[in-house]
Parts: structure tokens; C-alpha cells; sequence
């Protein structure tokens, strides 16, 4: 499987979008789909642990911007506590359109030999 940067969806118009705490697919008007998603391993988890603004925003407009960004510190507005965490990385995908921004933020977490990540793929 080949796994793209998200900005790919930049330019694109977005037609629908599905998801639910473990995946994300996006489906756009020229009949591409693309998925964020984590292949889930042993000692492991990766999930959506927020969505940030009005993610009907990203429908039927072109997307200005797609971006990743990861960090291994806790957000200030989170119930994480680093003292019960061994290894763990954030990952935020920021959106914005002519209507709007929105940043959806997975959170990971493991025992420090899995991945934290999230891929994204065409399918």
C-alpha cells in the first residue's frame, strides 16, 4: 500500500466524508477515495480524539489546505496525564477551505515499540 502525504487533498473537492473513532474516509469529486486509518497492532492504539470546527466545512469547496503535524507533548485541554503514558504521539490534521478550518486530532499511544501513526492511503 502506498501511503501519501494528506496534502494531496489540497486543490481537491471533497464530496463526503465517513468516520468514526478509528478511520476517516474522504471521497472526492473526481472519484479518488483516501482514508486515515491505523493498522492496529499488539500493545498499541491510534484513535480520533477530537474534531475541531464544522467538518461539513471541508464538503463541495476546494481544500486550501492539508497538513500533518505531530507532537509528542499533551495538549493543555486533554485528561492525558504523562505520568501514566510509556510512549505517545499526537497527530493533527489541519483543513481549512474558504468556509473554514477544521483540525482533527488522533492520539497514540503504546509501550514504546509500535507505531503511534496514522496513515493515510488512496483506496
Amino acid at each position: 500500500m502506498n501511503y501519501l502525504d494528506v496534502n494531496i487533498l489540497e486543490n481537491k473537492v471533497i464530496t463526503n466524508i465517513d468516520h468514526d473513532s478509528e478511520q476517516m474516509t474522504f471521497t472526492c469529486d473526481d472519484g479518488k477515495k483516501y482514508m486515515m486509518y491505523h493498522r492496529q497492532d499488539c500493545c498499541e492504539s491510534v484513535s480520533i480524539e477530537d474534531i475541531v470546527g464544522d467538518i461539513n466545512d471541508l464538503l463541495n469547496t476546494p481544500i486550501l489546505k492539508a497538513e500533518e503535524v505531530t507532537s509528542d507533548e499533551n495538549p493543555s485541554n486533554t485528561d492525558k496525564s504523562e505520568d501514566y503514558q510509556e510512549s505517545f504521539t499526537w497527530t493533527y490534521y489541519k483543513f481549512a477551505t474558504i468556509k473554514g478550518y477544521v483540525d482533527i486530532r488522533w492520539y497514540g499511544e503504546s509501550n514504546g515499540y509500535y507505531s503511534e501513526s496514522v496513515d493515510f492511503v488512496e483506496i
